[in-house]
Parts: C-alpha cells; structure tokens; sequence
C-alpha cells in the first residue's frame, strides 16, 4: 500500500520520479547503503516528531545526521517526541524504514535540515524499507515545499 501511494503520488503529480527497490536488507542507514551503491550520507532519512499539540511533523537530514535537542526545541520551543514505533504507520501511511515525504496519509509539515544541502542527489526511501527515490535536493525542496532548519549536531 505505502509503496504504491509514493507510486501514485508520482503520477498523480507529474514528477518524473521512479521508486527503486531491493531485497537486500536496509533496516539501518548502512545497510541501505550498500544495498543502493550511495555513500551513508547520502541517504536522506526521514525522521517523525510528534508535538504537544498531537501534530506529526517529519525531518528529513543527512543519513549519519543526529537531532540536536537544543536545537530542535530553539526551533520548535519543545522537547523532540519521535512518533511511538506503532503509531508511525497510522500517522504518515508509511511503516517504519519506509517513512518517506511522499504519498503521505494526509499532508504533514516537512522540514529538510541543512545537512542536505551537501549534496546535489539524495535517496529518502520509497514507502518501504526496501526501497529509494534518487532525487535532487533542489527537487526534494520543491517536491516537499519543506521549510529549511538547522536541527542537527
């Protein structure tokens, strides 16, 4: 199902994107790596937050990227809640290792932390845990309409 939202949003949105998929295994960000050929980094991992208001937002950042509470909380004046690993699913429409920016359950508010920006081509997954989408980060901006924060150490 999650696979074929990004699919459909792809379509349905003219983008001239493809989801690449693998059996290798891409549980972790190393191991995606290797399975797709790309540099750690260059994986753009997709982080969900929950705030106190109950809103999910997702960050996306450089795969070996870490949050920075203090600067999550400078930007969001709280304390970072990553979305309980049972709830990820209901509130994007994507399981866990599949958390994408695209074919969401309902529009979510994305931000792209500027680690990103130290690369032209990133690879956020595809709505599974074995899957990619090779993307500018220019494309990734528009695609997303992402707001650019500095939230990682």
């Amino acid at each position: 199902m999650s696979l074929q939202s990004v699919k459909d949003y792809f379509k349905e949105n003219n983008l001239p994107l493809e989801v690449s998929e693998t059996e290798k295994e891409t549980g972790t960000v190393a191991e995606a790596a290797v399975a797709f050929g790309i540099e750690e980094d260059e994986i753009a991992k997709t982080m969900s937050f929950v705030l106190k208001s109950g809103e999910c937002i997702l960050i996306l950042m450089k795969g070996t990227a870490r949050v920075d509470n203090k600067k999550f909380k400078e930007n969001f004046k709280e304390k970072a809640v990553m979305v309980p690993f049972d709830r990820v699913e209901e509130l994007t429409g994507h399981i866990p290792g599949g958390v994408c920016p695209f074919g969401l359950k309902k529009d979510l508010r994305i931000f792209l932390d500027k680690t990103l920006k130290e690369f032209d081509i990133v690879y956020p997954a595809g709505g599974t845990p074995h899957s990619a989408v090779k993307i500018t980060v220019n494309m990734l901006a528009d695609v997303t309409k992402g707001q650019w924060i500095d939230v990682t150490k």
